[in-house]
């Protein structure tokens, strides 16, 4: 299944950049990958992220609206965008659980999106939809009643990046696009959707860790690039298209190069 990743919990992985002033960024030419098994690292970020979501969305009365709400949440095909999030914020210095409301609301939003794309053809599927459209408002609840909300310039900031993320200029645009697009127009596809996914995650991520304005920046364009690695990869694209993006996604990182970029560089991978 697309979007499904298959992980090896004895891995482990790390990457190591030649050390370089901050001022001059040198382009990486693409170079012949070599592919190490992803970091299971990321497993637990996911786990955190369902553990979380489990609490908020409880199956209670009227069970009529929360086991569907429930349901939809959980099959949905899982996605490296709520993770990527979560390993931003902890980049730029901040916790875990202050990226746990904003990775919970990208997930719901996935999730909805899913019910539009798959369960919408087929038949007798109004309740998955209805289903996933109000998944979408409790996305937002969360960000702004949450307990790891922070700021409210910083709340707002999020559900504007979001809001745009998967709106008609973002995800809905890649949707409908993919329907009719062959051949070079696939590219948008994957920058509409997956691209610009991952890069929202990533800025998301930095700003509620308390990012600064250039770290958030370096991480919404690292986080474009996986996605794009991610989406070209799943699409048949040629693989010197992928090996570019995955070493303009390591030159970003290269500006935290005295930071720990174990977690960060898992996502390279998953493609």
């Amino acid at each position: 299944m697309p979007g499904t990743l298959f992980l090896n919990a004895s891995a482990t992985f790390r990457v190591r950049f030649r050390a370089q002033a901050r001022s001059t960024l040198p382009v990486v030419k693409p170079t012949p990958l070599t592919i190490p098994t992803p970091h299971p690292h990321w497993a637990s970020l996911q786990a955190d992220i369902e553990a979380h979501l489990k609490q908020a969305i409880p199956i209670k009365e009227p069970l009529e609206v929360f086991e569907p709400m429930h349901r939809l949440v959980f099959d949905a095909p899982r996605s490296t965008v709520p993770a990527l999030c979560l390993a931003a914020c902890e980049l730029v210095g901040g916790q875990r659980d202050q990226a746990m409301d904003a990775a919970a609301a990208l997930l719901l939003n996935l999730a909805n999106a899913h019910a539009h794309e798959e369960l919408g053809l087929r038949e007798g599927s109004n309740i998955a939809l209805l289903t996933g459209d109000g998944i979408v408002p409790f996305g937002f609840e969360l960000l702004a009643n949450g307990p790891g909300r922070g700021s409210p310039e910083r709340v707002m900031r999020v559900i504007i990046e979001i809001s745009r993320a998967v709106g008609s200029g973002g995800l809905i645009d890649s949707q409908h696009m993919k329907k009719t697009s062959e051949g070079e127009n696939m590219k948008r596809v994957v920058e509409r959707g997956e691209g610009g996914l991952h890069a929202c995650a990533a800025a998301c991520g930095a700003v509620v860790g308390g990012g600064s304005e250039e770290e958030i920046e370096r991480l919404r364009r690292f986080g474009f690039h996986v996605g794009m690695m991610t989406g070209m990869a799943q699409r048949g694209f040629h693989n010197r298209d992928v090996e570019e993006h995955r070493n303009l996604a390591l030159n970003e990182l290269q500006f935290f190069k005295d930071t720990d970029l174990r977690m960060i560089s898992t996502f390279l991978n998953f493609y």
